[in-house]
């Protein structure tokens, strides 16, 4: 493409050198990644400045640098190259701009819905993309677990990926005649500019808790980091929001889209009513439009509830018939590593991603309400641990809820990082009052087993924190370890002698 048409609508403070006859065949952020006739975007990042790699972008074959930062590039060398300068003020907004020029706005020509929220993002994705499926429209889908190109799988690197990375994907959508694509929206991906420029069709607000404060710093900063998708919305988009989170009833406050709530309130558009749990599904009935439906699925758990309530929402107002949708939910495949029952034994093990103090709350909750249907006396025991090098803050509090809806509990590692154990470890004890129901266990898969070994028939062992990931971060390397896996071979030793 030519420089020329690829910075159509950049806000360029300088440009130095050609641009009408420059061809550029590939748009960079990362230098060790440039070829020839490469556009290389420096960009200031939490470990290194893109500033610092110019002149090695310049040396692989770039023919055009944007930058932010002047005093770190010498315009002579730029010259004396006969390498383009482009000058901004943002640089992560300028490479939004020019992935979606590069890859021809494709976002304009696939309806894109976001969701984003603390928790519930991957459940959404997955249901709103089995409905759309079952419902005969070829969809796509981005996010934590992995990407989807229809029923192409391809792996997942961040829950929301990088301008270039997330138009290449939209753009191999539109080329392989996708009508829809699905995405998590992550607070980091708004307030970085990941998705800006991005068409969205719809939006969709799950929920807001405490999370990613090591980032956002404060919940008014991470709450304007989500409200961005909703402002971005333009008056042909519509919104699907949790009215039963106040920070769902703010999240509106500015947009132009049409704005349809969920939730269990009355007076929402989208209610849901009577909800039955067990561990093999749900029933509840939704009224909507002055009529009731009945759902049954075979998700489980109060907060897919809510998830498909959301999803259900944004189907019906992207065009399905909710007849067609109450039939795509039957049988729907559980999403991995979420409220995930390990096998058939008789020591129930259950593996979810829940990493905050709100996220556990649903997750335990649900687990009582089952038992007390059930008029069940079966003990929960549960591993958690809390991630290293984030939000310390959040670590007492799940503390303190796994007191509360817990029998017993082992305190083990999650992904530590660079951060040492028993600092996590007392973070998180510091919110427990009575410590003699908690244990610590260094080694994760050690936890699990003493759990399990300690679960009598009928009991519950809830393996929390990481959910469908099948590593551990510890020191800078990424150790292969699966919580699921884990489980399900302790239990074979136990049960299948």
């Amino acid at each position: 493409m030519k420089l020329e048409n690829l910075i159509e609508g950049l806000s360029v403070i300088q440009l130095a050198g050609e641009v009408e006859r420059k061809d550029i065949g590939m748009i960079c952020y990362d230098s060790r990644k440039v070829i020839k006739n490469s556009l290389f975007v420096a960009i200031k990042g939490f470990n290194f400045d893109g500033h610092n790699f110019v002149m090695e972008a310049i040396a692989k074959g770039a023919k055009a640098v944007v930058i932010e930062d002047n005093s770190k590039v010498s315009n002579d060398y730029l010259i004396h190259q006969n390498v383009t300068k482009i000058l901004v003020s943002d640089s992560r907004k300028a490479l939004a701009i020019l992935s979606k020029n590069f890859f021809n706005n494709p976002s304009e020509k696939i309806k894109v819905i976001g969701i984003t929220g603390t928790n519930g993002k991957t459940s959404i994705t997955y249901i709103i993309k089995s409905i759309l499926d079952y419902s005969g429209k070829k969809t796509g889908l981005i996010g934590t677990i992995a990407n989807y190109i229809g029923e192409q799988k391809l792996p997942s690197e961040k829950t929301t990926p990088e301008s270039v990375e997330l138009n290449q994907i939209l753009n191999q959508m539109v080329n392989e005649n996708c009508q829809f694509c699905v995405m998590e929206v992550s607070s980091h991906s708004l307030e970085l500019n990941r998705v800006y420029g991005i068409n969205f069709h719809a939006g969709v607000f799950t929920n807001l808790t405490q999370d990613h404060l090591d980032f956002h710093k404060t919940m008014e900063n991470y709450f304007l980091a989500k409200k961005k998708l909703f402002d971005s919305l333009n008056e042909n988009a519509f919104a699907i929001i949790n009215f039963d989170d106040e920070y769902g009833r703010k999240i509106i406050s500015d947009t132009k889209a049409k704005v349809i709530s969920y939730g269990s309130s009355e007076n929402v558009d989208f209610r849901f009513i009577n909800p039955k749990y067990s561990f093999d599904q749900i029933e509840f009935e939704i009224l909507y439009n002055g009529k009731t439906y009945s759902v049954q699925t075979n998700l489980t758990g109060t907060f897919n509830v809510y998830n498909l309530t959301a999803a259900i929402a944004t189907c019906v107002n992207l065009g399905i018939e909710i007849e067609q949708i109450q039939e795509a939910v039957r049988n729907i495949s559980r999403v991995p590593g979420r409220f995930e029952l390990v096998g058939n034994y008789p020591v129930k093990v259950i593996v979810d991603y829940a990493h905050t103090s709100d996220a556990l709350v649903n997750v335990l909750q649900t687990i009582r309400l089952i038992l007390k249907s059930n008029n069940s006396k079966s003990k929960i025991i549960t591993v958690f641990g809390a991630g290293g090098d984030r939000d310390r803050t959040k670590r007492p509090k799940m503390g303190r809820v796994v007191e509360e809806l817990s029998d017993f509990a082992i305190i083990t590692s999650d992904n530590p990082r660079n951060e040492e154990l028993s600092q996590i470890f007392n973070d998180i004890l510091s919110g427990i009052n009575d410590k003699t129901r908690f244990q610590v266990i260094d080694d994760r898969e050690m936890a699990i087993r003493k759990a399990i070994q300690m679960a009598e028939d009928g009991d519950i062992v809830l393996v929390a924190g990481k959910g469908h990931e099948a590593y551990q971060l510890v020191k800078g390397q990424k150790i292969p370890f699966d919580d699921r896996e884990v489980a399900q071979k302790i239990l074979k030793e136990m049960f299948e002698k």
